[in-house]
């Protein structure tokens, strides 16, 4: 499932239609992206609309168009934001398209697990607005995340990370990655976490968050060979700090790497 930095990513996959407007708009209305949205409102109020920016908090992604329209986008597990020619014919997983004069803008989702919301109003919808603050955002204190924490002080701290009211954008590999660069354990439960702990913590999330960002974020490359990132997914994989094999287990619902001597 795409995470902060991979959202990143795809947002600036539509950047060459900003400032572009909307020849035709192509959507499977029935299909299960659209829950909750009237699709046929969507494809008539964004015809002759300028795409004005694009923005990215954490999982979602908003659109702002010209006459008071808004369009989210939230990937899911399969969802690809890309650009196509002028013309474009869309194909079964391309549920919505959207045709410029030179380009199409387009959004494919295999599965139908990501969401296409609409909102026409003044202002930005509501539920874009409660949007947690964003890690690498000076309104993400270690004060706000201890707080936080302490909310769900029974739960593995695993679990908190992956929770996105208080880690927006944190999947699962960035939840690895965090907790194996604070040196914690991710079945520690969140109450039990030391001050030191919880700075080291803080201070994981904002190193982790931001350096993925100038990586994947920028252009899809990879981060430093030193990150666990790159060894969590083999089956063998090993701690990039001293080569201990990494062990596995499902925690907070998801499949999880850790190393046994750095994390405790």
């Amino acid at each position: 499932m795409p995470e902060l930095p991979e959202v990143e990513y795809f947002r600036k996959r539509w950047d060459p239609g900003l400032g572009g407007k909307i020849v035709t708009v192509q959507l499977h209305a029935k299909n299960r992206i659209f829950r909750g949205s009237d699709a046929p409102a969507i494809a008539r109020r964004l015809v002759r609309q300028t795409l004005l920016r694009s923005q990215a908090r954490g999982k979602q992604m908003l659109f702002p168009f010209s006459g008071d329209n808004w369009v989210g986008i939230h990937l899911g597990m399969s969802g690809k934001l890309r650009v196509e020619p002028a013309g474009f014919q869309a194909d079964k997983h391309d549920h919505f398209v959207l045709q410029q004069k030179e380009r199409a803008l387009v959004f494919s989702d295999a599965r139908q697990f990501g969401r296409v919301r609409f909102h026409h109003g003044a202002t930005a919808p509501d539920w874009w607005e409660a949007s947690s603050p964003e890690i690498n955002s000076s309104a993400f204190t270690k004060r706000a995340m201890r707080d936080f924490i302490a909310c769900h002080v029974r739960a593995p701290i695993k679990a908190v990370l992956l929770l996105q009211k208080g880690f927006p954008g944190v999947g699962n590999w960035m939840a690895d990655e965090i907790l194996w660069r604070a040196r914690i354990a991710p079945r520690t439960g969140a109450g039990r976490l030391s001050r030191a702990k919880l700075d080291a913590l803080w201070r994981s999330a904002r190193f982790v968050t931001r350096g993925s960002l100038k990586t994947i974020g920028k252009d899809f490359s990879d981060p430093p060979k030193s990150w666990l990132l790159h060894e969590r997914w083999k089956r063998d994989g090993k701690c990039p700090r001293h080569g201990t094999k990494l062990q596995r287990a499902t925690i907070g619902g998801r499949t999880t790497a850790w190393c046994p001597t750095c994390q405790r």
